[in-house]
């Protein structure tokens, strides 16, 4: 039985709360609605518009390269999949890439990056990527699921920001889970952060190897530490880890592990890593809470502090960031289904991200009042 702790405003907010994570699984190639052309909600109540509303877009990956910003999403499809708490109804099958030459710009649409069809090794699943660049190639890191319906992730390359992309013929070894999140330090070093409970699979890979029998939520263990994500530093080629991937301890304020059973703090999905004034901002969803979620440290590998929310519940189910600094602002990259008022077909937005004195973050509320 899947556990929830909806608060009543997180209730009215989930337009379904049977639904799973920020994923998906293929299904036969479907028809795809234009997102214009399904608005099903007033969009004055909402605090940021769709930055594209031709595709159905979601987990917005935001980077800058040589002044432009580029998104790397996921591409959400209708494939006719029943919804259900392993996140089948998330049909995405490829990527594109969006570009902006400023804040407030237009907003290019690429063609194809990566088609499922072109990776070796996966058979569906082609949920939220990521992206990097070195040494004058881009990266392309994505989860998906092989012939055995694990998941794992997988690295393409190009010459070009919005590609297309070349996958390589195998996962990255060691790689297992959901949302690689790539982060380069000042130093030039990399690092790749990765995992999510639940359809992410990350509760089956507890022991360190793949266990189908640990279940499709979490460990259910509520009073011991929460499953933590994962966090590798890259190897110079950044096609593979350097070392064993290892735990980002989250911590709460009196410096122990944030608890399984505390849903509102404890990590499910969407890593991201951020970096302010020496500090390390380590960010995640907290899935069936809906809420994004910081935490502090001084050193990319943890431990982090938890420090608070960053957005509070959007419009849908699942809720999945970036945060970058771009035309001298900070901002922050999210979703929602303000176009078609459906968990599976979201749209991508962003918002300048404040900061206090004190490094804190300004709680973001995505409606207006």
């Amino acid at each position: 039985m899947r556990r929830k702790r909806f608060s009543s405003r997180t209730a009215m907010l989930a337009i379904s709360a049977s639904l799973m994570l920020a994923g998906c699984s293929q299904g036969e190639k479907a028809s795809e609605p234009a997102a214009s052309e399904t608005a099903a909600t007033d969009s004055s109540k909402f605090l940021s518009q769709p930055l594209v509303t031709e595709i159905f877009t979601a987990d917005p990956s935001a980077h800058v390269f040589d002044g432009k910003l580029y998104i790397y999403p996921s591409h959400d499809i209708d494939a006719g999949i029943p919804d259900d708490d392993l996140g089948n109804q998330y049909a995405m099958r490829d990527y594109r890439v969006l570009e902006m030459d400023k804040p407030g710009g237009k907003v290019t649409i690429g063609p194809v990056a990566l088609d499922v069809d072109d990776v070796p090794w996966a058979e569906k699943s082609m949920w939220a990527p990521d992206a990097a660049y070195k040494n004058g190639t881009y990266y392309l890191y994505f989860p998906a699921k092989d012939k055995d319906g694990v998941f794992h992730i997988g690295v393409a390359t190009s010459k070009d920001p919005m590609g297309p992309f070349k996958a390589d013929p195998e996962p990255i070894a060691g790689s297992y889970s959901i949302d690689p999140a790539v982060f380069t330090d000042t130093d030039n070093e990399s690092y790749m952060y990765f995992g999510g409970i639940w359809g992410g699979q990350l509760q089956r890979w507890h022991t360190g190897k793949y266990d189908e029998s640990a279940g499709e939520t979490d460990l259910k263990q509520d009073d011991k530490p929460a499953l933590m994500p994962k966090v590798a530093k890259m190897s110079a080629d950044m096609k593979s880890f350097a070392s064993p991937p290892q735990d980002v301890e989250i911590l709460d304020q009196n410096g122990k592990p944030v608890l399984g059973g505390d849903h509102e703090k404890r990590f499910f999905e969407a890593a991201w890593m951020y970096k302010r004034n020496g500090k390390y901002y380590f960010t995640y969803s907290t899935g069936d809470t809906h809420f994004l979620n910081y935490a502090i440290g001084d050193s990319p590998m943890g431990p982090f502090t938890y420090a608070g929310h960053i957005l509070k519940p959007v419009q849908g189910w699942t809720s999945h960031h970036s945060i970058v600094d771009w035309d001298g602002k900070t901002w922050l990259f999210y979703h929602d289904t303000q176009l078609s008022g459906k968990n599976h077909l979201r749209n991508v937005k962003m918002t300048e991200l404040t900061f206090n004195p004190d490094g804190t973050i300004q709680e973001i509320d995505p409606f207006k009042h």
